[in-house]
């Protein structure tokens, strides 16, 4: 059971308050400093997004400061500020996918310095001494990494506020550079729906000569068609809509199969690599496995709310795989920036005041935006 949260509190004020009333200490002016803050946050499952004040941490020795910038807008926001996975951790400030500039570098931070471009993705901390953590895959934490946002600080301390928010304080182990020839507003998203597709499409050695699926044009599956055209593959997009056929090409696709059409998944039958399912609906899986070939692998990135139904005669004719994929390690969440620098690839997105976020929440579950939200933060 957690406690109740509220503004203005952490383990270090209530660590100063117990001091200061069982012994005759005399705190340093700035033994126990904040840093007064502002963002949106929910206060309870059917509460809307809004303004909220309250304290983020005094930066430490190895702590990167920063000013916001901007910060994407993820459907996962929308699930946990309405608490529909449960576990959700009131006051919440959402936003995991956060772009800014460092104001304060620590005293022992080595990477960063004032002025530097840099972004924090979906976790700030993991235990850092297990296998996969040692690894560079600190998304698969043995003991579990520490989510930016709807997560307690790893000693047990104050909730995370994530980046809907004017500043954030973060470890520097945790914060990733951004290049200045990327657009703030457009990178944002990279730190969640970018590496979620295109850690996957790494794993799996998708490139030229290889024919893959795109399941999904929304969030996750713009940036998959993307990436998966920019390694060279030759790419096919699913989708239920006509109308999402022209920008599903413009965006990399070179075909377009309508799932709908059973004479068009019929044609597309066992000719697939690899196929990266991004759907958060429930659907049939079975019908993209019949679309593989010998070996070929689904990975899915989105995540269903029931619990999918596959025989396993439609795994073993053909030796087929399903599989699964989180978002990335820092290393390779670093190397997708510096890819997409270079390569000139971003998120297509709609900027919003903060003001908005309650209708960018309700046009999200609508379908209704190409293809991500992002906050402009200095409305804020």
């Amino acid at each position: 059971m957690r406690l109740p949260v509220t503004p203005r509190c952490s383990s270090k004020l209530l660590l100063a308050d117990s001091i200061l009333q069982h012994s005759n200490f005399i705190p340093h002016p700035f033994l126990f400093a904040m840093l007064p803050s502002k963002g949106y946050a929910a206060q309870s499952a059917t509460a809307p997004i809004a303004p909220f004040d309250f304290d983020r941490r005094d930066p430490g020795p190895h702590d990167v400061h920063l000013e916001i910038s901007h910060c994407g807008v993820c459907h996962t926001d929308i699930h946990l500020s309405r608490n529909e996975w449960g576990g959700s951790i009131y006051p919440m400030v959402p936003g995991h996918e956060i772009i800014g500039t460092v104001k304060q570098a620590g005293s022992a931070v080595t990477k960063f310095a004032p002025g530097d471009r840099v972004g924090v993705g979906c976790f700030v901390d993991s235990c850092r001494t297990c296998s996969n953590c040692s690894e560079g895959l600190e998304q698969y934490c043995e003991n579990h990494f520490t989510a930016t946002y709807n997560s307690l600080a790893r000693d047990g301390g104050a909730p995370n506020y994530g980046g809907y928010s004017n500043q954030i304080v973060v470890d520097e182990r945790f914060v990733l550079k951004v290049s200045s020839k990327l657009d703030p507003a457009a990178s944002a998203p990279l730190l969640c729906a970018g590496i979620t597709t295109y850690s996957p499409l790494r794993y799996w050695k998708v490139g030229p000569d290889q024919k893959v699926g795109v399941v999904g044009l929304g969030g996750l599956g713009h940036m998959a068609l993307k990436f998966a055209h920019s390694f060279g593959a030759h790419v096919v997009c699913f989708t239920t809509s006509t109308g999402k056929i022209a920008d599903a090409k413009r965006l990399g696709a070179d075909e377009v199969v309508l799932s709908s059409s059973p004479d068009q998944m019929a044609a597309a039958a066992g000719t697939f690599d690899f196929i990266l399912d991004t759907v958060s609906a429930s659907h049939d899986l079975a019908a993209y496995l019949d679309l593989l070939k010998r070996d070929g692998v689904l990975c899915l990135v989105g995540v269903p709310p029931e619990t999918a139904a596959v025989h396993a005669h439609n795994l073993i004719m053909g030796r087929k795989k399903i599989a699964g994929s989180l978002v990335g390690g820092l290393p390779e969440t670093q190397e997708m920036l510096d890819y997409c620098a270079e390569h000139g690839i971003t998120s297509d997105v709609e900027v919003i005041p903060i003001a908005q976020i309650n209708e960018a929440y309700n046009r999200m579950l609508r379908s209704d935006v190409k293809y991500r939200f992002v906050i402009d933060m200095a409305t804020l």
